[in-house]
C-alpha cells in the first residue's frame, strides 16, 4: 500500500478519530503487526499537538503463554505499579487510540474459564477508574492488516497479497482511500441527521422480525436519544469512537425485551469465533440460547456477571453498508457490526442519556441503562429485516424495510 495514502489514514485517526489536541497525551494500544503504521500514528499525533504518546503492544502468543503457566491467583492480582497507572489516567485523561489487527482464531485452545475468572477479578478493581474516566477523554478504535487475520478473510492468496488485500477493505469501508477527512465530514452530517429523524419519533419500543426467525420487542428508556458517528466528551471535544462507523445507536431499557433474535454473522470473542447462534429473551435477560461453534464461549460471556445477560445497545445499520456491500466477512466486530444492524450484549452508553452530564451511576441505573464489565456487538442484519418504531402517542412507523433505512 502506498505510503502516501497509510499517512492520510494515519492523520484520519489521530485528528477526526481522536482529534488529539495541543498538549494533550496520547496513548496507542497496538499489536506488532504493522509497527511502520504506528510509526505514522505516533507521528501525526505529534503533529496535531500531543504532549507525550505512548505506544503499548499487546501480541496474542504472548496472552496464550501468560494463562496457561500464571496461577489463577497471579492472573487475577492487578499489581501495585499497575493500580498506580490506573489513577493517573484518571487525572491525566490521555487521548486512547486502539488499532486492532488481532487474529480471530488467535486465542483458540485458551482456558477460557480461567480467563474469565481473573477478568472478574480485576475487575472489581478497575471498574472505578473506569466509571471515573467515563465520557470524559477522547478514544478511537481503527484497524490494520494482520497476517493471520488477512489470511483467515482470504486463504487463497499469498500472505503478501491477502495483507494488501485486507488493507484496500480496511481503508475503502473506512472511507479513507481518497479525501478521508472530507468524505467524515459529509458522513457525520448525514448519521447526525438521521439520528435526529428518530429522535423526533418519540420511540417507546423497536420490533424486530425477520424470516430467519427473529421476533424480539425491546424498551427504550424516555431521556434516552440515538447518537451516531462523531461525539462530543465531557470536555467539549468532539472525536470519532468507531472508524468505520455505519450506525445511529441507542442503549434501550433494561428489563424490557421480549422474544427471540438470531445472529447473522461470526461475532469474534476473546480470540475465537461463535457461529450461527440465537439468544431468547424474557422480561429482558437472555435466558435461552445455542450456537453451532463454541456455544460453550457464548456461555462464558452471558455469564461474566449480572449485566451480561440484558441489552446495552440497539444500533441500526443498513444492509446495504460499504461493509456489507464488499461480500466479506471480516470476523472482527469493529468491521462486521458496521456492515448490518447489531445489538449488544451489557454494558449501555450513559451518553445516549439526554443532559447526560446531570446523572449520577446511580441515576443512570434507575433509569434503566445497563451496566456490565463485557460490551459485545452482535449482527442481526439482514436483507428482509423489519424494524417497526411503536412510539408514545400510539403511532407505528417503520424505520428499516428490507434491511435498509425505511426513510
Amino acid at each position: 500500500m502506498k505510503k502516501t495514502v497509510l499517512r492520510e489514514y494515519a492523520k484520519l485517526i489521530a485528528t477526526v478519530g481522536a482529534n488529539v489536541q495541543k498538549g494533550q497525551d496520547v496513548i496507542v494500544m497496538a499489536e506488532l503487526d504493522q509497527p511502520e503504521f504506528v510509526e505514522m500514528v505516533v507521528d501525526q499525533c505529534y503533529k496535531a499537538g500531543a504532549r507525550k504518546v505512548e505506544v503499548q503492544w499487546t501480541h496474542q502468543p504472548l496472552t496464550k503463554i501468560n494463562v496457561r503457566h500464571k496461577s489463577l491467583k497471579t492472573l487475577s492480582t492487578l499489581e501495585e505499579w499497575e493500580v498506580e497507572k490506573l489513577r493517573y489516567r484518571t487525572k491525566v485523561l490521555p487521548c486512547m487510540i486502539y488499532l486492532l489487527s488481532e487474529d480471530p482464531d488467535g486465542l483458540n485452545g485458551i482456558n477460557q474459564a480461567k480467563m474469565s475468572k481473573a477478568t472478574q477479578a480485576k475487575y472489581k478493581i478497575i471498574k472505578p477508574f473506569r466509571d471515573e474516566m467515563d465520557n470524559k477523554y477522547q478514544w478511537t478504535i481503527a484497524a490494520v492488516p494482520g497476517v493471520k487475520w488477512a489470511k483467515k478473510m482470504f486463504p487463497n492468496l499469498s500472505k503478501h497479497q491477502a495483507v494488501e488485500k485486507l488493507w484496500e477493505a480496511i481503508l475503502y469501508t473506512s472511507r479513507a482511500d481518497s479525501n478521508p477527512i472530507e468524505n467524515w465530514k459529509e458522513h457525520n452530517k448525514d448519521l447526525h441527521d438521521r439520528c435526529q429523524y428518530l429522535n423526533s419519533l418519540g420511540i417507546e419500543k423497536l420490533h424486530y422480525t425477520s424470516s430467519n426467525g427473529t421476533d424480539l420487542t425491546v424498551g427504550m428508556i424516555p431521556e434516552a436519544q440515538f447518537l451516531g458517528g462523531g461525539e462530543e466528551s465531557l470536555q467539549g471535544i468532539y472525536f470519532n469512537a468507531n472508524i468505520p462507523t455505519e450506525e445511529c445507536f441507542i442503549s434501550p431499557k433494561k428489563g424490557e425485551a421480549e422474544g427471540i433474535v438470531y445472529s447473522t454473522k461470526p461475532l469474534s470473542y476473546r480470540g475465537e469465533v461463535i457461529e450461527n447462534f440465537f439468544i431468547e429473551f424474557k422480561e429482558g435477560k437472555a435466558v435461552k440460547w445455542g450456537a453451532e461453534r463454541n456455544e460453550d464461549l457464548l456461555s462464558e460471556m452471558l455469564n461474566m456477571d449480572e449485566g451480561a445477560a440484558y441489552l446495552g445497545e440497539c444500533a441500526l445499520v443498513p444492509f446495504d453498508s460499504p461493509i456489507n456491500n464488499s461480500g466479506l466477512t471480516f470476523y472482527n466486530t469493529l468491521f462486521d457490526e458496521n456492515a448490518c444492524c447489531h445489538l449488544a450484549m451489557g454494558r449501555g452508553f450513559t451518553n445516549t442519556i439526554r443532559e447526560y452530564e446531570k446523572y449520577n451511576l446511580e441515576q443512570f441505573a434507575q433509569l434503566g441503562v445497563n451496566d456490565s464489565m463485557i460490551h459485545e456487538d452482535f449482527m442481526i442484519g439482514s436483507e428482509d429485516l423489519s424494524i417497526e418504531a411503536i412510539c408514545a402517542d400510539g403511532k407505528k412507523v417503520q424505520i428499516f424495510k428490507d434491511g435498509n433505512w425505511a426513510f
